[in-house]
């Protein structure tokens, strides 16, 4: 009985190893990304441009906690949207020994608390004083995501007497919107690179303890990668933007149901930057 069993943990294990390897034959690279703007239109911009040039991309959406775990098991390869060193940080502290980081698609990210600018506070520390303006809540995101558990560490720092009330990016941007319509006091949590910026007219909250330092938009691949995959590790390598363009893909990406659709816009748009970030059909060599 006992070799029986041991034969079929043995076959299960065979097929899901052959399974695993017929999927990445199948598949030049497997990226993950999350339900946020820039990472959405980052993520579908470089499937365009990897596409275009012959390779075979596949895409998965998931929260960040599931993200890091798939990349560190090696089951995925890329994820464009890491904020490191900090909003990610207990991610990184869990899983980075496993990762490996092959690129920054963005130099410039910072994160904090956002209120619309006819709000006429400056700092977090003017929050409590003004609580009951704001119903007592900061309208925040996804509850895994790196900016709620800092702002849950900013609610502590700050002794704060305001509750984050957790669900998606789309419904704290609807918050907004309404808010704004009606000139009500409203604070979210916020992040640049975001079309927020573009279309309400906002402020970041000083922060004076420094809750919210300043991060990168790090690619990261499984361990590996760059060995298995050099000339797509070289464009990822290649792949950053500054605040006006990443503002411009995003706007571009959100304006069609299809993120591809707006990639391919703003593809057309720069396309003699961007082809400058991968190798041609012609030049592509066999990286299987």
């Amino acid at each position: 009985m006992r070799k029986v069993i041991s034969f079929l943990l043995l076959s299960a294990f065979v097929l899901a190893l052959a399974t695993s390897c017929e999927r990445r034959r199948k598949q030049d690279v497997i990226m993950l990304y999350p339900n946020w703007a820039e990472g959405i239109a980052i993520t579908h911009l470089a499937k365009l441009l990897l596409e275009d040039n012959g390779y075979k991309v596949s895409l998965k959406r998931l929260e960040p906690g599931p993200i890091f775990t798939s990349l560190s098991r090696g089951d995925t390869d890329i994820y464009m949207d890491a904020w490191l060193p900090h909003t990610h940080k207990d991610y990184w502290i869990k899983y980075g020994d496993k990762l490996d980081i092959i690129g920054t698609a963005f130099d410039d990210g910072s994160t904090g608390l956002v209120v619309p600018s006819y709000v006429d506070i400056n700092s977090i520390e003017e929050l409590n004083a003004n609580k009951d303006r704001f119903g007592g809540k900061i309208y925040g995101i996804a509850s895994g995501a790196g900016i709620t558990v800092t702002t849950n560490n900013a609610i502590q720092e700050y002794n704060l007497e305001l509750d984050q009330l957790n669900s998606s990016e789309t419904s704290m941007i609807t918050a907004l919107k309404k808010a704004v319509s009606r000139n009500e006091w409203i604070v979210i949590t916020g992040w640049k690179p975001h079309f927020m910026w573009a279309n309400f007219d906002l402020k970041l909250l000083d922060d004076p303890k420094n809750v919210y330092p300043a991060d990168k938009l790090q690619i990261v691949s499984r361990k590996g990668f760059s060995k298995d995959k050099p000339e797509l590790t070289a464009f990822y390598n290649k792949f950053n933007l500054d605040e006006t363009l990443l503002n411009e893909l995003m706007a571009d990406v959100s304006a069609d149901s299809d993120p591809m659709v707006g990639a391919r816009v703003f593809y057309e748009k720069h396309k003699e930057l961007l082809d400058t970030w991968i190798s041609s059909k012609s030049d592509k060599k066999d990286i299987k």
